[in-house]
């Protein structure tokens, strides 16, 4: 029995505008240098050069003269495996995710069902987070699939249940069973990515069949010229996810060596205490031993020939580890805009959602950041928040209090209570 249940949809309804900001809107290599943001309720109505912007009557106005705004960062592989099988009010993944920009997020291999109900209550305004996509459970070597018209059973699952326009193929067999995963999935207009799996003629292979996706760093470098025409001429979203690289140690360890998670005022007030104490363990490199800069300066070269890049921070650390991960990403030689367009309009495209997210434009949805200092002087300067904006709703990003169009704190937060004396966010 097929049980229908409906619920609005959260809309902010009021009009603000944001002023006097350096604007990175991601259409073409367009920046403004000062310019004037209108959003009406949960979209942009207006955007352009100071003082050529009409100003609605009974608008309010934010001052961010100085500031830099650009559209919320798509992190397309984003694990936020919350606990399963307990819907709790209060998550601080998606918080997390969201007080760091992150306003899109897409887990490809989600291991549970739980994420579509999650989703259906970020829709509603329920929870405080990003806009939530996954392409729910992988399809496995497990689901033992023997035939195309098998292919067509296990996919049809995910067209008829999920609620989801993209599944992930995880090393399900051999080259003929992908193939039949990919056709059955264009038969039910899905869009398919896939395992890398460090297997680099399989990663090859994947491209010439047509998989729209590619998770995980090619595991070898350096690449010349056949694998980036290839890339290229494939169409293919190549996700690195080098914060858990192929091929050499993670960048994760990087920063969990480098970095004092304790002392991070921000992260401690999204993240619960015993999260953080899991990462005191970790596994020290000489620098030289990390192999993302290595797989990173292959990627302006990949970008050169037409190829297409993503963001994804594989969960390791919510929201923070976006962040690392742009930056390893475009440690390389990348330009910063190459990078932020990575990080915004191309993932938006590789997930089918451009039309709406990934550009600062009219009619688009009103997800975008505004930062203190200018990530195209400095990509690292991504984490110099001070507000994000998700569906018209804008929240001061070191609190997530929200500043418009209601004036309403954070609530106090589940593990706020289990800090020591002195140490509550």
């Amino acid at each position: 029995m097929d049980i229908a249940i409906t619920a609005s949809k959260d809309r902010p309804t009021g009009v603000v505008v944001l002023r006097g900001a350096r604007i990175i809107t991601m259409k073409g290599n367009e920046v403004i240098g000062s310019g004037d943001i209108v959003v009406r309720d949960n979209r942009i109505a207006a955007i352009g050069r100071r003082g050529s912007v009409r100003i609605p009557s009974g608008a309010r106005v934010i001052d961010v003269s100085g500031r830099t705004i650009m559209p919320g960062l798509v992190d397309v592989h984003a694990h936020t495996w919350v606990a399963w099988g307990v819907h709790r009010p209060q998550v601080s993944q998606f918080l997390a995710q969201l007080a760091y920009g992150v306003t899109t997020q897409r887990d490809p291999q989600t291991s549970s069902e739980d994420v579509v109900t999650y989703s259906d209550l970020m829709e509603t305004g329920a929870l405080i987070g990003p806009r939530l996509y996954s392409t729910g459970p992988g399809i496995f070597g497990a689901d033992n699939i023997r035939s195309l018209d098998e292919a067509r059973d296990i996919v049809r699952r995910y067209a008829d249940h999920f609620n989801t326009q993209t599944i992930k193929q995880y090393v399900a067999g051999d080259r003929k069973v992908r193939q039949w995963v990919i056709t059955a999935a264009r038969e039910m207009g899905l869009t398919t990515t896939t395992e890398g799996a460090s297997d680099f003629v399989m990663n090859l292979t994947l491209m010439q069949d047509g998989y729209a996706g590619l998770e995980h760093s090619l595991p070898i470098s350096p690449l010349y010229r056949d694998v980036a025409q290839l890339h290229a001429f494939s169409g293919l979203t190549y996700t690195p996810t080098f914060i858990v690289a192929y091929g050499g140690p993670s960048g994760f360890s990087k920063y969990l060596t480098s970095v004092d998670l304790d002392n991070d005022r921000k992260l401690r007030r999204f993240t619960p205490h015993d999260e953080i104490d899991k990462w005191k363990s970790t596994t020290w490199q000489r620098e030289d031993q990390y192999v993302h800069r290595l797989h990173a300066r292959q990627l302006p070269g990949l970008l050169a020939a037409g190829g297409r890049l993503g963001l994804g921070s594989h969960g390791e650390l919510q929201g923070l580890g976006t962040h690392w991960e742009l930056w390893m990403m475009a440690s390389g030689g990348m330009r910063p805009h190459d990078a932020l367009r990575l990080a915004t309009m191309t993932g938006a495209e590789s997930i089918g959602l451009s039309k709406d997210i990934g550009s600062l434009e009219v009619g688009k949805l009103a997800d975008l950041i505004v930062l203190d200092r200018n990530p195209l002087v400095n990509i690292e300067h991504t984490n110099s928040l001070r507000y994000v904006m998700k569906n018209g709703r804008l929240y001061d990003a070191n609190t997530l209090d929200e500043v418009w169009p209601r004036q309403r704190p954070l609530p106090a937060q589940w593990w706020w209570r289990l800090e020591p004396p002195g140490r509550q966010p």
